[in-house]
């Protein structure tokens, strides 16, 4: 009996090893696929439902953008928290103004891809800053943040502003994981110098992202491989995917914001709207855009995007 026993106990020793194992292979791999800024990220953003449409008719404005932003920028450096080197272009309105616009890019992305909107600030009368995040662009940082240690920096950003001018005011903006970047910047103890906050396809948080594309390219169920792959996560970025929660943050948000989506999007669902937009406490708006895929709201709704926007920050800015 007592042989059996111990054969019993062995064998689910030996299975049991094997699992947590196999658990931490996939986490680690996961992590890597995801949240290291070094390695390949085609098998994400070339997965068929995470494709972006190309606009051939934007191609001689986006060079037209490209040449104002390349005459008119001048690179700005900070030190976050954590003794990274951060980087971000700037460009100051030629006319005077207070009102400054500062903008957060997608995932694997970099500021220089923010043309499009840093012009629309600009010529609304904003000075503009794009940061590069942590891990992208020339920022320093060995791990993609996915906005959530990012908000910390969004914080030191907007106090490089505020040190330079106290009479500053300032929208933050960001689209993809540059929204959920400003809306878990939200929930923190902001200074009064931020008057508006737009977020556009931003996530609910990196666990709902992160299990839906783990089901939409891999065909496989969160448990257990987020549960791994979120201790991975802990022990080389220094936070797990269930914590950093956009829905969280801006429930504690105390400033007004706005929110977009496109209905078409199967990038970041445009179901994560409704879950931010009732998780705010604060004015707020939204704006579903009929056909739109993920980062198309611009695009598609034209006009009605930009007029959206205006009417909503001249309620909160001077």
């Amino acid at each position: 009996m007592k042989r059996k026993y111990k054969l019993l106990v062995a064998i689910i020793t030996i299975l049991l090893a094997l699992f947590i194992g196999a658990g931490f292979f996939a986490g680690n791999y996961f992590y890597n696929l995801a949240l290291n800024p070094d390695t390949d990220k085609t098998a994400v953003l070339d997965a068929p439902h995470n494709l972006i449409d190309s606009n051939s008719n934007e191609a001689q404005e986006k060079e037209d953008r490209e040449q104002w932003f390349n005459k008119h920028y001048e690179e700005k450096a900070i030190q976050s928290y954590d003794s990274l080197n951060l980087h971000a272009y700037a460009i100051q309105n030629s006319q005077p103004t207070d009102k400054w616009a500062i903008i957060f890019h997608g995932y694997s992305s970099d500021g220089t891809q923010m043309t499009k909107y840093a012009k629309q600030f600009y010529d609304m009368g904003y000075h503009v800053l794009i940061p590069d995040a942590r891990g992208h662009g020339q920022s320093e940082g060995d791990y993609i943040g996915m906005g959530w240690h990012d908000r910390f920096d969004v914080v030191s950003w907007i106090d490089d502003i505020v040190n330079g001018n106290k009479d500053a005011e300032i929208v933050l903006f960001g689209v993809s994981m540059g929204g959920a970047t400003v809306m878990m910047a939200s929930g923190e103890d902001l200074p009064s110098n931020v008057k508006a906050i737009i977020e556009d396809c931003g996530y609910s948080s990196v666990w709902d992202e992160f299990s839906y594309q783990l089901q939409a390219i891999f065909h496989l169920p969160s448990f257990p491989i987020m549960q791994f792959s979120s201790v991975v996560t802990k022990l080389k970025a220094g936070y797990t995917l269930g914590e950093a929660s956009a829905v969280d943050q801006v429930a504690k948000s105390k400033t007004p914001m706005l929110f977009i989506h496109g209905d078409n999007d199967t990038f970041v669902p445009s179901t994560m709207l409704n879950d931010v937009y009732e998780a705010a406490n604060v004015p707020k708006q939204k704006l579903l855009v009929e056909g739109a895929g993920h980062g198309e709201a611009e695009s598609v709704a034209g006009e009605l995007y930009w007029e959206t926007i205006q009417y909503f920050l001249e309620t909160y800015m001077k």
